[in-house]
């Protein structure tokens, strides 16, 4: 007989009787997460908690008695075990997210609307996928047991972007000139803390970066202002046509695809609307695919923390371009899921601690 796999148990803290129905119903649908209570206030929550700890939380951030932040920081003291089970619920444009991410959430979604089925789809989508990441996150050294990870049917990258032939492949790794280096990053789950680490140690000569986080419209804004008071390099959200360059880190939109686009020996992004590719958009399979045909031996590539497999076929076809390919090691992630996967698909020329990966981009 069939041993039956653990759900994950999921308690949803949220003042809102309707989005407490429609969450509980987004979360019940799904044959691998169960609701194991509700809570209209944190008060509530930690009657919830003492009964029995779940594997995540689903927390709003505006509560009346208690603010999510406030609560999820002494959540946090409160049972440090529960590090990297938050998922935090915020509107569109908050600019509490990295407060939000320094508290001790793993994630921030936006919250679902039912007014449209289509944003309702990709809300429920994004909730059910960052209740699995946060069940499999690892935090401050403690490492979760969880349910085996399942890679569901989706889209590739083939929606966004054709496939270069392989004649075509081999013609530009071979021909491409030499023009200045680009560096592309994929990161989702963790990777807010894991970018910056990163970007933090890289000076203003460091050549043109174009990364996808995995992160809600207009919350990548937020998340890019804030790194730019943090780093040395200049930080923003990407736009259509804006240049890739010397000390200057772009971030692709929030619920918009980013690919790299060369005209000569310039580089420039194009931000574009289409179907969501590897359960993302912005994907980082479409960010990589795009550096592949249009930088090949000119790029580094770089995977790091992250649920899932988006990132894994575009690094491949980076690295079977001529770039240099990087994934970020299993000790050092708070999800090895993406680079888990790029490794296995033989995408990762070498595998790296966090702390070893501004040095190396420096040394490419």
């Amino acid at each position: 007989m069939a041993t039956a796999v653990r759900k994950i148990r999921v308690l949803i803290v949220d003042d809102s009787a309707s989005v407490r129905t429609t969450l509980s119903e987004i979360i019940s649908a799904e044959p691998d997460l169960e609701v194991m209570a509700t809570a209209a206030d944190p008060y509530v929550a930690v009657e919830r908690i003492r009964q029995e700890v779940p594997d995540v939380i689903i927390l709003d951030v505006e509560m009346p008695r208690m603010d999510g932040i406030t609560f999820l920081r002494k959540l946090m003291a409160l049972w440090p075990s529960l590090g990297g089970s938050g998922v935090s619920l915020a509107e569109s444009g908050s600019d509490t997210l990295m407060q939000l991410l320094e508290a001790g959430a793993v994630d921030v979604v936006t919250k679902p609307r039912v007014d449209t089925a289509q944003f309702l789809l990709e809300s429920s989508m994004r909730i059910c996928d960052a209740a699995r990441a946060a069940a499999h996150a690892k935090l401050r050294g403690i490492r979760k047991a969880a349910p085996e990870l399942r890679v569901e049917a989706k889209l590739t990258a083939d929606a966004i972007l054709p496939p270069l032939s392989i004649a075509r492949a081999a013609s530009l790794k071979l021909s491409m000139p030499v023009t200045e280096p680009i560096i592309a990053i994929g990161a989702s789950t963790g990777g807010t803390e894991a970018l910056r680490e990163v970007l933090e140690a890289l000076p203003a000569t460091t050549p043109g970066i174009v990364i996808v986080q995995h992160m809600p419209e207009k919350f990548t804004n937020a998340f890019a202002r804030r790194l730019d008071t943090l780093c040395a390099m200049t930080i923003k959200e990407a736009g259509n046509g804006d240049q890739v360059m010397q000390g200057r880190v772009l971030i692709a939109p929030g619920n918009q695809h980013m690919a790299l686009r060369r005209t000569g020996s310039r580089y420039t992004v194009e931000i574009l609307d289409g179907p969501h590719v590897s359960r993302h958009r912005p994907s980082v399979d479409v960010l990589f695919r795009s550096v592949a045909q249009g930088a090949g031996r000119n790029a580094m590539g770089v995977i790091l923390t992250g649920m899932g497999d988006d990132g894994a076929r575009g690094l491949l076809e980076m690295r079977e371009a001529g770039a240099f390919t990087v994934a970020q090691d299993e000790e050092s992630s708070i999800v090895f899921g993406m680079p888990k996967e790029a490794i296995e698909r033989g995408a990762a020329a070498k595998i790296l601690s966090l702390g070893k990966v501004a040095g190396e981009i420096q040394s490419y």
